[in-house]
């Protein structure tokens, strides 16, 4: 599920523009992986080092990329061309807890984590 972008212009910093995908079903630790890459690419080469990564994460990425630059097209006007990646940030979400049956009657704990990502697109011209 994505939110709907933000928008968020400072004095001195660029126009900023993000998108969040919330309760994703996949271990932020192994979505942080992928996400640490990404910061002050260009939009055209973020989405190209997405599509040669063999995580599972890199489409999910991906995909509030492409969200967090419609909302930018389309809700404040600005160029795809002059977009950079600002920043890719991986939050908990909440974690399902479950069981496992272990030996001799007893329960193994284990949870299903779940994150919140954040991607924030600039304009880049200060």
């Amino acid at each position: 599920m994505l939110a709907v972008g933000r928008l968020i212009r400072w004095e001195d910093n660029p126009l900023e523009v993000t998108a969040t995908a919330k309760h994703v079903r996949m271990s932020p630790q192994r979505a942080r992986i992928v996400a640490r890459s990404l910061s002050g690419l260009a939009i055209d080469e973020a989405l190209a080092s997405l599509a040669f990564m063999p995580n599972r994460a890199s489409s999910v990425i991906a995909k509030v990329i492409k969200s967090a630059v419609a909302n930018a097209e389309n809700n404040y006007a600005l160029d795809r061309d002059g977009l950079h990646v600002q920043s890719v940030t991986v939050d908990d979400g909440p974690s399902l807890r479950r069981f496992r049956a272990k030996a001799r009657g007893r329960a193994g704990g284990y949870q299903k984590r779940s994150g919140h990502i954040t991607v924030t697109v600039d304009d880049g011209a200060s």
